[in-house]
């Protein structure tokens, strides 16, 4: 079987680290193109299959994966397993028509950004930056679809808010990210540190069981600690954004 395509050239000790995975060569070389304009991002393997997907990620750390839709169709379950072998990388889909079913699967398994085959090179370059830098990308109608399969499975619990005990500064933080402020903000606010507020996080996802910000959104959404007839969709955007 052919390996997968490493690429070494253009030397970027500091760009985004990328693997492209896309069955069609020509789609590969048409996005390799667009990235290697940007000094900031490198695409440092390509592969045309998920076996070939894990061998790159295996042999060369990535930041950034960027995964065509239809190599997962019916195998979303090998995404945690891509995770584990490489944990500090990112994915983002790229689907060619929006399913629901298959956004709330990939949303659930780890996936941070899903977007269309045909995102303008712009917007592609822009989606990869902000996931990066840790933030999820996902538009409002995938996003309606996450916050109706949460509420669902959410209602089939017991309310997790009587459960847990919170510290008066992890609800402080959590009152922060709720109003959209960024972690730096919030330490300024209660007289802290960023990385201090980072660590609160931390504690407050074991606690509340949840994994990221998305998570922590949609939980705060489910407990009514966002408002009552606020724009929902418009408020877990901006929780992600903080």
């Amino acid at each position: 079987m052919e390996a997968p395509n490493l690429l070494t050239g253009s030397d970027k000790p500091d760009a985004i680290r990328l693997v492209l995975a896309d069955s069609q060569a020509i789609y590969r070389a048409g996005i390799s193109k667009v990235l290697a304009l940007e000094d900031d991002i490198r695409v440092v393997a390509q592969a045309e299959s998920l076996e070939q997907l894990r061998t790159a990620i295996e042999r060369h750390p990535a930041d950034v994966v960027l995964v065509e839709g239809g190599l997962l169709t019916g195998a979303t379950h090998v995404i945690p397993n891509l995770l584990r072998i490489a944990p500090n990388a990112k994915l983002i889909v790229q689907s060619a028509t929006a399913d629901e079913r298959q956004t709330v699967e990939l949303v659930r398994r780890g996936v941070r950004g899903i977007i269309s085959r045909s995102i303008s090179p712009d917007l592609l370059i822009r989606c990869v930056r902000r996931i990066a830098a840790g933030e999820t990308w996902i538009d409002n109608l995938a996003l309606s679809w996450i916050i109706d399969d949460y509420r669902v499975r959410a209602a089939a619990l017991l309310n997790p808010q009587s459960q847990v005990h919170l510290s008066p500064k992890e609800k402080a933080v959590i009152t922060g990210i709720t109003r959209g402020m960024r972690n730096k903000e919030i330490a300024y606010q209660i007289g802290t540190s960023e990385q201090v507020i980072k660590n609160y996080l931390r504690k407050i996802y074991d606690k509340l069981g949840v994994e990221d910000r998305l998570e922590l959104a949609l939980y705060c959404l489910h407990n009514k600690m966002i408002m009552e007839g606020a724009d929902q969709i418009a408020a877990v955007q901006k929780m992600l954004k903080s």
